[in-house]
């Protein structure tokens, strides 16, 4: 049986912990040690830190503190580590506390956050989901069922003080081209609301000063939301300090591919077993500038699909480009109309594509103008025929469920 770790009681704030921390910066201590070949169990909270309630009121949404996301649990070192190795990280389980049968998804308000189509979905809402062994459905989305492909939203390595620097400064530069957009083209370092971990005193004024926050993903990884990364999948982490200091958070029940509505998966507290492995010098030997990964031979077997393209030519019409961003766009917005033919309010199949085994791809990229992207929508995971037919589609639903909604406050 694998030791674990490093634990957390979910009774308690993730700032009464100091195996926690929620910016990236190299002087974080590491809060334990493993060998190469070592298995061992990390526990961690959601995302949020607890902030999200298993409720049917979406305040607690709309009101989030993101300066404070994410909360993760490390850093952890590994002996022998040293900048230019890989770190080999194998994911061999991963699942919610028994204590926490429960997930959610949200959508952020545009003015806190908002997401992939925020222009059409602008407040928050919040749908819950509750387990069931390896399956998932939720009280506010009715005719939905599908297995969950539980893993890590976030996981990586610290980066050195050059990695940093450089982080800090070209995400800097980006938002002073549009200092006042909303929301905000990235988010700069803010002490404020820093964990620090270990770190105490003047070393954690300084380092909380500078330090990355956790939202995008980098060289080291991060914040990748790579669905595929679950149980039986092997990661090769690029080390930019000695002892490599491996953190893992943001767990997923689910996700579909893009977490599109940012708060975009089935989010969860819960545990990760992995064992670390070191190649030396590996970042040279393999030209390694970023994470590489195999995936999980252990995904749920989905094998029908409806498949809904976008082309780069935006909802007022205008054409953009090869812009795959707007394609995939446009075929996430196809795919919703689709569903609300069946019954579906729009927040409601907005939901279902974030947090269903969606899979997005990158179709065509050299057809001048046009880029296109497609989304797959695998129709065994409702529990009625949504294929298109020549008696057209039935509602199946009545409308008198929804995803809670909590209005912007004036």
């Amino acid at each position: 049986m694998a030791d674990t770790i490093i634990k957390i009681d979910l009774n308690k704030s993730p700032y009464d912990q100091d195996d926690i921390h929620n910016r990236w910066h190299p002087d974080i201590p590491m809060v334990a040690m493993v060998k190469p070949g070592d298995d061992f169990i990390v526990e961690c909270y959601d995302w949020t830190g607890g902030q999200i309630k298993n409720d049917d009121d979406a305040s607690d949404v709309r009101d989030v503190d993101l300066s404070q996301v994410h909360f993760l649990s490390g850093p952890i070192g590994v002996e022998g580590a040293e900048p230019g190795d890989l770190l080999v990280v194998d994911i061999l389980d991963i699942g919610a506390f028994k204590e926490s049968q429960w997930g959610f998804n949200g959508f952020f308000s545009k003015q806190n956050g908002g997401g992939f189509l925020t222009e059409h979905f602008p407040e928050a809402q919040k749908s819950i989901w509750d387990f069931n062994g390896m399956f998932t459905s939720s009280r506010h989305i009715p005719g939905v069922e599908f297995a969950g492909l539980i893993h890590p939203g976030l996981i990586g390595c610290l980066p050195s003080k050059e990695m940093l620097k450089e982080w800090n400064t070209r995400e800097k530069e980006l938002y002073d081209t549009e200092p006042d957009r909303v929301p905000g083209l990235a988010n700069l370092p803010y002490a404020e609301t820093a964990h620090m971990g270990k770190l105490k005193g003047e070393e954690k004024k300084s380092a909380a000063a500078e330090g990355a926050r956790t939202v995008p993903p980098r060289e080291h990884g991060g914040n990748c939301d790579i669905k595929d990364l679950s149980r039986g999948s092997k990661v090769y982490f690029p080390v930019y300090v000695k002892d490599g200091g491996l953190s893992v958070g943001d767990l997923h029940f689910s996700q579909g591919d893009g977490e599109i509505t940012f708060c975009g998966a089935i989010e969860m507290a819960g545990w990760i077993h992995m064992r670390v492995n070191l190649i030396k010098d590996g970042m040279a030997k393999y030209a390694i500038k970023n994470p590489i990964f195999k995936p999980s031979p252990i995904t749920p077997k989905y094998d029908d699909y409806l498949i809904f393209e976008g082309i780069s030519v935006d909802e007022q019409g205008k054409q953009h480009y090869l812009d795959v961003h707007i394609a995939y766009r446009q075929a996430c917005l196809n795919a919703i109309e689709y569903l609300k033919k069946f019954g579906y309010t729009g927040a409601q199949a907005y939901a279902i594509l974030g947090t269903a085994p969606v899979q997005g791809h990158i179709s065509g990229v050299v057809d001048v103008p046009n880029a296109c992207a497609t989304l797959w929508l695998p129709t065994d995971i409702f529990e009625f025929d949504m294929q298109p037919n020549a008696d057209g589609p039935t509602k199946y639903l009545d409308g008198s469920i929804d995803v809670p909604l909590a209005p912007d406050k004036k």
